[in-house]
């Protein structure tokens, strides 16, 4: 499978734009960028069931005072991952390697498990996502050396499909006990920046699909689920990005809805399509109104 022509275009045409746009404006970025942080963490943790609100999150990241029912643990997860995305910003210049995931993976479950913290699964560790069972301990480097290679060398296939096609190939092998599916999402953003992309948040909400993607890589190794998740949410970062770099006024859709005499379902429908410029903060639908 690969990225359909259209999305390759409606993101080629995105970049260039973002690209004349942020000549400049490298510190309006770095705020956009640090502001997403807390969304992004939430949403990832959220993913493997966590069960902070993403109020919590964000008074956990900027050292507020939380409920005493917020477990010391969810804290680290949340604190180790934000400090995850900031570091990749300034890391992603060099290639992906092993070492470089290793690295991660100790930041992100260092203070909370450090007997597995930066390490891969040992002989006799096995891990299970769901009914699946994952890839047996004494192949998981050399199946992951393999993925890097086959990633870092494919200079044919479109970018959106090597990311995604890594991204269900890390999972299935589930190199780590514990803290597989922050890292991948984390890589996935690593490889975006440095193709020049920003980042992207995989939410929460859309688990169900995001889950489903893997069993058809695991079945059928289809990735088009996985690509087009990918697609619409890099569209949908770029979106943003455009519209603040452009200074617009930033509206939610049900009121741009109001705005152009549209149904706001239509309108819901058309930004989750990303067939209009539209993009989520804090979970809301919102367009630049120029």
């Amino acid at each position: 499978m690969s990225t359909s022509t259209s999305f390759q275009k409606r993101i080629e045409i995105l970049k260039k734009e973002y690209d004349r746009l942020k000549i400049s404006k490298g510190s309006l970025l770095k705020i956009i960028d640090e502001a997403e942080i807390p969304e992004s963490v939430y949403n990832s943790n959220a993913i493997e069931n966590s069960t902070l609100t993403l109020k919590e999150t964000e008074k956990i990241l900027l050292e507020m005072e939380v409920s005493k029912n917020v477990s010391l643990h969810e804290v680290y997860e949340a604190k180790n991952l934000a400090r995850v995305m900031e570091y990749i910003h300034n890391k992603s210049s060099q290639e992906l390697s092993k070492d470089i995931i290793l690295l991660l993976h100790q930041m992100l479950i260092g203070n909370i498990d450090d007997g597995i913290a930066g390490r891969l699964r040992k002989k006799g560790e096995y891990v299970r996502i769901g009914t699946f069972i994952a890839t047996a301990p004494e192949h998981v480097e050399r199946l992951l050396e393999k993925a890097l290679i086959e990633y870092s060398s494919d200079h044919i296939s479109y970018f959106v499909d090597n990311i995604s096609k890594f991204h269900l190939q890390f999972e299935t092998i589930h190199p780590f006990n514990d803290g597989n599916g922050r890292i991948g999402r984390v890589l996935i953003n690593y490889q975006l920046y440095k193709l020049g992309f920003p980042g992207i948040i995989i939410r929460d909400k859309e688990k169900q699909i995001y889950y489903r993607s893997f069993g058809e890589y695991r079945d059928k190794r289809i990735t088009k689920i996985m690509e087009r998740i990918v697609s619409l949410a890099l569209m949908e970062a770029l979106h943003k990005r455009i519209a603040y770099l452009k200074g617009s006024k930033i509206i939610e859709a049900s009121e741009y809805a109001t705005k152009i005499n549209k149904p706001v379902p239509v309108i819901l429908n058309a930004a989750k399509r990303q067939t209009i410029p539209a993009f989520r903060e804090k979970g809301i639908w919102k367009i630049g109104n120029n």
